[in-house]
């Protein structure tokens, strides 16, 4: 059996660098089904696991391998072993499910990451931007991919919305009628992974399997209420037959998002916020807010400001158990007099004297 070329899975340099350091195989994690991994080495691919020294190890969920993720690992006939998870160069994260405060990694060593959102009634502007914020954080560089143009009918008015919205980013436009997909190919060059992410239904599927050149991967028909059904039930990490490799990962709604880069997503804020009179403005009552008066003149839409505050706000909140956002939101309330500290102890000493 021939060996397997690792640069074609998108081994570099520096990551054969690193992998010098460790006495084991390098491979790559190719899909994973909850507890369970398949890697890929140079001598094929194993079903595999962690070791315990690593579970031990591994502080959060997001310390654990992930799909597209460089590990050491050494094998034994059709399985491996993984000791260790080598730097990640990019990370998607999103907020593990029933979990107060792990995140958990869904695509790692990405190049770029193609944000997909539909052209249908489910055209989200704000959440879009949300996509837009994680995005930028994962390290990746991201390209937002219009699916479904065959369902609108005015395209332009919405791509003028976009320019407040996905500065510098490209757009693509694509439908499922035609075969426009072929300019998400000028992106996939030898040894860069793309990912594709976006909500349930937006059509990453259906771009996948175009790539790919045939459908291995199951697509279903839009509910009645013209949003998606989640066709994709684990991640898996794929060669495509002229080069380059996708991740594919489930449609998500619900993304944690805190440590996103509001600087990038919001870089119009961003940059009128430099011009504002106090260093630490808000940009709610302060004289001499830039921000502020470019809603005022429209140049700034108060929409687009106002997405800006939600998302601040969720960032905020977002690591946080039930009862540490009820105490932030007290201390938030109280911040004028001390915080909630200083006016428990001001109710104690009220109370005290009654007695």
């Amino acid at each position: 059996m021939s060996k397997i070329n690792m640069k074609d899975y998108g081994l570099s340099d520096r990551f054969i660098a690193e992998a010098k350091l460790y006495n084991f195989s390098v491979g790559r994690i190719i899909s994973q089904d909850k507890g369970t991994y398949k890697a890929v080495t140079e001598k094929g691919e194993f079903k595999a696991q962690i070791t315990g020294k690593l579970r031990y190890n591994s502080v959060n969920i997001s310390d654990y391998p992930a799909v597209g993720d460089f590990v050491m690992l050494d094998e034994n006939d059709n399985k491996a072993v993984i000791h260790n998870v080598l730097n990640r160069k990019s990370a998607f994260i999103r907020k593990a499910a029933g979990t107060s405060n792990n995140d958990q990694v869904v695509a790692a060593n990405v190049d770029t990451v193609f944000i997909c959102m539909s052209l249908n009634k489910d055209f989200n502007l704000r959440r879009l931007e949300r996509y837009i914020s994680i995005g930028w954080d994962s390290g990746a560089i991201p390209v937002v991919v219009l699916t479904k143009s065959d369902l609108c009918s005015d395209i332009d008015s919405i791509l003028m919305e976009l320019n407040d919205v996905a500065i510098g980013l490209d757009i693509m436009i694509t439908s499922s009628l035609a075969n426009d997909y072929e300019n998400i190919k000028k992106y996939i060059k030898y040894g860069q992974t793309i990912a594709f992410i976006g909500s349930s239904g937006v059509g990453k599927t259906t771009l996948i399997n175009k790539l790919i050149g045939e459908d291995i991967f199951e697509t279903k028909e839009l509910r009645n209420d013209d949003r998606g059904r989640h066709t994709t039930t684990k991640r898996e990490l794929i060669l495509l037959p002229e080069g380059g490799i996708v991740i594919d990962t489930p449609g998500m709604r619900e993304l944690g998002i805190e440590g996103a880069d509001f600087s990038k997503a919001f870089s119009d804020i961003d940059e009128l916020s430099q011009m504002c009179k106090f260093r630490d403005c808000t940009h709610t009552k302060e004289p001499g807010c830039a921000v502020k008066k470019a809603v005022e003149t429209g140049s700034l839409s108060e929409e687009r400001l106002e997405s800006y505050f939600k998302l601040k706000k969720e960032a905020k909140y977002d690591n946080l158990s039930s009862k540490q956002i009820e105490t932030t939101k007290l201390n938030e309330m109280f911040k004028n007099v001390g915080g909630m500290k200083k006016v428990r102890k001001y109710i104690k000493e009220k109370n005290k004297y009654k007695d």
